[in-house]
């Protein structure tokens, strides 16, 4: 087992600002510790008291950790700089020969790295973790080849994820225009202008809370959030968000179970599903106003939505000429799946050192 240390032995905070307006690229860190564009909004704000962010550089913010039951952080790897907010906690590895960046970075990734961030968390409503209470956190230690050796198999299997992710991105590409082609083409003008409720019926999810672990997905906005003892809908369908990441639309064609802040559809023919994905998909949901301070859809505004309708045999055709494409997919995804599961458990064998 790892020699296990105070992270404060290893690690010092980092306080340059962005005094000479050396960029206006702000970021901020997402829950799944990956830097990501800022969505605050800085229009008249002055940047020079910004972080400046360099490569090499860790980055977290602190303030809602007993909220999110996550403590954002990300090791920043660009060359280029970047900005965050004066707020976060930016810090630097003292030695790099004793504790490796991308080593400390997979403990950060660890859930149970997590859960002793959001113990340490203070009474407030979103519930931060003081600069002290991180120093206090411990790290297991090893020799630098064997964290180097662990880091270098996380990246493999890193690599291989992202491979696989954008061959997906290319097949979905190849669907969206043969999408597109069939809107444009000569058989559209016969097509018949009805609403999406007759092609399907929009159910909600449910509440999840007292399933326990199997291996049936359960599906979020985000995706599969983890897996369940047993099916809330087994046939094929398209999930949608209705609340927040409105545009976040699933194509499901295993049994699931989705959570209650999702939309799930019973499809009246299994063949229109995919038609309806990418319908749903071409549509800006964030731009609709439905008078709610949060971005949010319902059933009568999905039932009620105007669509174009091919006749069944063109649907048909369509489902078929995208079939070996989603197959390619799905085989991806369930790779895609291993692969994740090899990393955690990866990340686990830190701690059994």
């Amino acid at each position: 087992m790892g020699n296990y240390e105070p992270l404060g032995k290893h690690i010092r905070l980092v306080d340059i600002r962005n005094t000479d307006s050396i960029t206006d690229r702000v970021l901020g860190i997402n829950i799944d510790k990956f830097f990501m564009p800022s969505v605050a909004n800085v229009i008249g704000t002055d940047l020079s008291k910004y972080k400046l962010l360099c490569k090499g550089v860790f980055a977290c913010n602190p303030m809602h950790v007993g909220r999110d039951e996550r403590l954002p952080v990300a090791l920043y790897t660009e060359d280029e700089p970047a900005i965050v907010s004066p707020a976060y906690f930016m810090f630097e590895i003292v030695d790099v020969d004793i504790l490796d960046p991308n080593y400390l970075m997979m403990w950060f990734r660890r859930p149970e790295f997590d859960r002793l961030c959001w113990l340490k968390t203070d009474g407030s409503v979103r519930g931060g973790i003081a600069w002290d209470d991180i120093c206090r956190l411990e790290v297991p230690v090893i020799p630098i080849e064997d964290q180097r050796h662990i880091v270098n198999n996380y990246n493999t299997i890193s690599e291989r994820i992202r491979l696989k992710q954008k061959i997906n991105d290319n097949l979905d590409n190849q669907a969206k225009a043969i999408y597109c082609q069939m809107l444009n083409s000569e058989h559209s003008a016969c097509w018949k202008l009805g609403t999406l409720g007759e092609l399907l019926t929009v159910k909600y999810g449910k509440d999840h809370k007292h399933l326990s672990d199997g291996n049936v997905p359960l599906y979020g906005s985000g995706g599969i959030m983890r897996y369940v003892e047993k099916a809330l809908y087994n046939k094929v369908s398209v999930l949608i968000p209705r609340k927040g990441s409105l545009n976040n639309i699933l194509y499901v064609s295993d049994p699931f179970w989705s959570v209650d802040t999702m939309f799930y559809t019973e499809l009246k023919q299994p063949f229109y599903a995919k038609y309806v994905y990418y319908f749903l998909r071409s549509k800006d949901f964030a731009g609709l106003d439905t008078g709610s301070a949060v971005p949010s859809t319902s059933s009568e505004m999905l039932n009620s939505m105007p669509i174009v309708i091919p006749d069944d045999e063109q649907l048909k055709q369509f489902d078929v000429y995208l079939h070996p494409l989603f197959d390619r997919m799905k085989q991806n995804n369930k790779e895609v799946a291993t692969l994740k599961s090899l990393q955690e458990i990866l990340l686990e064998t830190i701690s059994s050192r």
